[in-house]
């Protein structure tokens, strides 16, 4: 699977710089975010497949990955998996969760309350508030995917390959729904 929280977790220079754009609800510069999947797709445990996870978001990326597969032998993009969850629904979602600043636990104050407000069951740690999930960013960030992600969609629906799942189903049914789509292009 090919992120760029792989590049934040490593703490490296391209991992900061991604890091703060996506902290004010921004989106990561295209120059940035395809040189992360390019070096990750070149790596030799992509020959047999990858996946994506929220790329491409912009045309140009669409465009950039497009290039990128063609280097590659055998590259082809042969899904895009579309988690469809209403604005409102996905800004309660986000805003309700917290995190353990100890053991990376997560909560939710609406479906998966901690025993003691603000305390981890597991550690006993202090549960904090991501600063990617504030009302604002959020809004940001829903704002920024309704002008420049969405076009996207109709991107790739043309060559019909988008499947959509139904995200506000529990977070067991979405898994099964999407382990179904996947499997079935396995």
């Amino acid at each position: 699977m090919i992120f760029s929280g792989s590049e934040i977790k490593e703490s490296s220079e391209l991992g900061k710089k991604i890091k703060s754009y996506l902290d004010t609800g921004k989106l990561v510069p295209d120059q940035v975010t395809v040189m992360v999947i390019k070096k990750r797709l070149l790596q030799p445990d992509c020959t047999r497949g990858f996946l994506l996870d929220g790329f491409p978001r912009t045309i140009p990326q669409a465009e950039a990955l497009d290039s990128i597969l063609k280097e590659i032998e055998e590259g082809r993009l042969d899904l895009v998996l579309n988690i469809s969850v209403d604005p409102q629904v996905l800004l309660e979602r986000l805003t309700g969760r917290r995190v353990c600043r100890k053991c990376g636990a997560t909560y939710h104050l609406l479906y998966q309350a901690p025993e003691r407000d603000g305390i981890c069951d597991s550690c006993g740690g202090d549960l904090y508030q991501r600063s990617d999930d504030t009302a604002e960013t959020v809004s940001n960030r829903l704002d920024v995917y309704r002008r420049q992600t969405m076009p996207l969609l109709e991107y790739y629906r043309q060559r019909g390959i988008v499947q959509e799942v139904d995200g506000e189903l529990s977070i067991d049914q979405v898994f099964s729904e999407i382990e179904k789509v996947i499997r079935s292009f396995a």
